[in-house]
């Protein structure tokens, strides 16, 4: 490997202050579940690895008048074992636990998970769905994004920024986020199609609210806003979960003509799309009852 140094900074100021002095030469290091595997294969070859995965004003989460913030180096078991997200936030909690193995959810972190850039980022499209921004700092200042332009934009973390930390509003009570996975296999699998709605059902079941994030169907996650305009207004049953199918089928047609997937992902979005509106549907009238 060419790394030459390796600091360990007592604050994040400091980290922003060595990035700067290292600018293009420096690697941010949490978690390490990517970057190790990119020094091995010298897809990346930083002179200096900045490590940052014991900095506790980076691991926290909180809510605070009704906003969630999520620290950069927050790992995907502390997601997990947060009661911040269960109840109708159960998305995000089960998007966690399906990230690969039980190693690599206490070492993974968010912020990492979000720099990699991957399609099939689990956690990603739940976080899309709740309108999640992030912002990033640097010596010179900060600046906020929101998490979809992150990927559909040409923007990228500068080498001299950080992650430091994710945000979203607080849903409403009757606002169900849900995530729906399909991957090769049930444990340490890759995501091959991963879909998260955020609904929201008047006493009719007609929806209100939809805001619906797919991974690994594009070179990014996304929201799936020809899906979202065809539900909205319209009641939640049967028949037009079927003519969502062919609307989302046809999206795809023309985003991925001619993938040799595209055969595969046309049947599995079916099922996905299904599952996660269904799951949202349940836990609404749940919280109805109750």
């Amino acid at each position: 490997m060419s790394v030459e140094k390796v600091f360990n900074p007592k604050s994040k100021i400091e980290v922003l202050y060595t990035l700067n002095e290292y600018k293009g030469d420096a690697k941010l290091i949490a978690g390490g579940t990517d970057i190790v595997i990119s020094l091995r294969n010298k897809i990346i070859q930083p002179k200096v690895l900045i490590d940052i995965s014991h900095l506790e004003e980076l691991k926290e989460i909180k809510e605070n008048a009704g906003v969630f913030e999520i620290g950069g180096a927050v790992t995907f078991t502390q997601i997990v074992d947060s009661d911040l997200f269960k109840g109708n936030l159960y998305g995000l909690n089960k998007s966690a636990r399906e990230v690969g193995s039980p190693q690599i959810r206490n070492k993974g972190t968010l912020g990492g998970n979000i720099a990699n850039g991957s399609s099939a980022a689990d956690i990603v499209p739940p976080l899309i769905a709740l309108d999640a921004s992030i912002v990033l700092e640097s010596k010179k200042g900060q600046r906020e994004i929101k998490l979809v332009d992150y990927y559909e934009d040409p923007v990228r973390v500068g080498d001299d920024e950080l992650i430091s930390k994710i945000y979203f509003y607080k849903p409403k009570e009757n606002q169900v986020l849900s995530f729906s996975k399909l991957g090769l296999r049930k444990a340490l699998a890759i995501s091959r199609l991963t879909i998260s709605a955020l609904l929201e059902l008047d006493d009719e079941d007609e929806i209100k609210t939809l805001r619906l994030a797919s991974g690994a169907l594009a070179r990014f996650p996304m929201r799936e806003k020809e899906v979202e305009d065809f539900f909205l207004g319209k009641k939640l049953c049967e028949e037009n979960i079927e003519k969502a199918i062919l609307v989302f089928q046809e999206s795809l047609d023309r985003r991925l003509d001619g993938r040799s997937t595209l055969p595969y992902k046309r049947i599995a979005v079916e099922r996905m799309l299904r599952e996660a509106l269904e799951e949202g549907k349940n836990f609404s009238h749940r919280v109805v009852k109750a």
